[in-house]
């Protein structure tokens, strides 16, 4: 049972990931409103390919809450189950009012659909593993706690995923969405650490505890201020359109903040690394966390200074959320070393 619990915890961490990558493949492409409603796009479990068919169409069996774009001015609703007549009903229909968004492009639409899917798709191994979570109540009533959580916190990303949509991307709102998504991994991670049957050597010093610990914060921080930067990127987008040379010609200070920072996470996590090696401490994965970092400051430089190349955003949205993850793993077992060392 324990190895079927963390077989299932990886599948769910993998699927996880790929979430979070479909996700900065969505801002990346601007399909974030691609469907324009949740959970279904346009009302059907699956969206439309080409925009006649969301324009009216007589004797035509319309369920409720399906959808048509009238003039391209406005989203319609159907209220009820009908079938159209030969000429349009304005009765039958109500107007689209949580947002006034008003488009239909197919990849936009298709790759936001996608990306819902890979989201349910992911629930499914945590929902399995949450049950078998009860396995271990008496061994570690933190397992099926942590376990339900995260299949409380899957329901919660789905709820904020509406209100993202709903609200038009409301900027806030796609940080939150982020940030809980982060969580979520931290969950998982500790399900997959907890349910481990044996442990590698390692040492505990507390320098390298407490850096890490500061590490980990910043990687935290340092993805809510990209995260915001990303979303002025989409107002100016907005703006000036795809114009990638003067989208950060005037940023905000969190940019100037979060390039900043970036130095300080470099030379922290090298810091880090010093340590490991020079103490023998044990914490192989921290070799990941440098890498991880270095990839981060290149995707960087290559955003500003050469006009955000080509999957450059995905890139570093992800590489961001690896690194917290290793992070986390290894605060986890630096912990673990912690209480081993205060019971003896």
């Amino acid at each position: 049972m324990k190895n079927k619990f963390r077989i299932i915890s990886k599948i769910s961490l993998v699927l996880i990931y790929f979430v979070i990558v479909a996700g900065a493949i969505v801002r990346m492409t601007g399909s974030g409103m691609g469907c324009p409603d949740w959970p279904k796009c346009f009302g059907y479990y699956i969206p439309p390919t080409e925009g006649k068919q969301l324009l009216f169409e007589p004797n035509n069996n319309y369920e409720e809450g399906m959808m048509i774009l009238l003039d391209n001015e406005a989203f319609l609703v159907a209220k009820n189950d009908f079938t159209s007549e030969d000429t349009f009903d304005a009765t039958n229909w109500d107007t689209y009012s949580k947002h006034d968004y008003v488009s239909y492009d197919p990849v936009h639409t298709w790759v936001e659909y996608i990306n819902r899917l890979i989201g349910v798709l992911s629930g499914i191994p945590i929902l399995i593993f949450s049950v078998l979570s009860f396995w271990f109540w008496k061994k570690n009533k933190w397992i099926p706690i942590i376990s339900s959580l995260t299949l409380f916190g899957m329901g919660f990303q789905a709820w904020l995923g509406k209100t993202v949509v709903d609200s038009n991307l409301a900027p806030y709102k796609i940080t939150v969405h982020m940030v809980m998504a982060l969580l979520i991994v931290a969950f998982i991670l500790y399900l997959i650490f907890a349910s481990k049957t044996s442990y590698k050597p390692q040492l505990y010093y507390h320098k390298f505890y407490n850096g890490l610990i500061l590490a980990l914060g910043l990687s935290l921080v340092q993805i809510i201020l990209g995260t915001q930067v990303r979303e002025f990127v989409d107002e100016q987008t907005k703006l000036i359109g795809y114009q990638k040379e003067l989208w950060l010609k005037s940023p905000t200070l969190n940019f100037y903040i979060h390039r900043s920072t970036s130095i300080l996470v470099l030379f922290l996590n090298g810091y880090l690394l010093y340590l490991n090696q020079s103490k023998n401490l044990g914490f192989n994965k921290l070799k990941l966390v440098i890498y991880c970092v270095v990839l981060e400051v290149s995707t960087g430089i290559m955003m500003y200074y050469f006009d955000f190349p080509f999957l450059s955003q995905p890139i570093h949205l992800v590489i961001a959320s690896i690194l917290f993850g290793i992070q986390w793993y290894i605060l986890l077992e630096c912990l673990h070393k912690k209480q081993q060392n205060q019971l003896a």
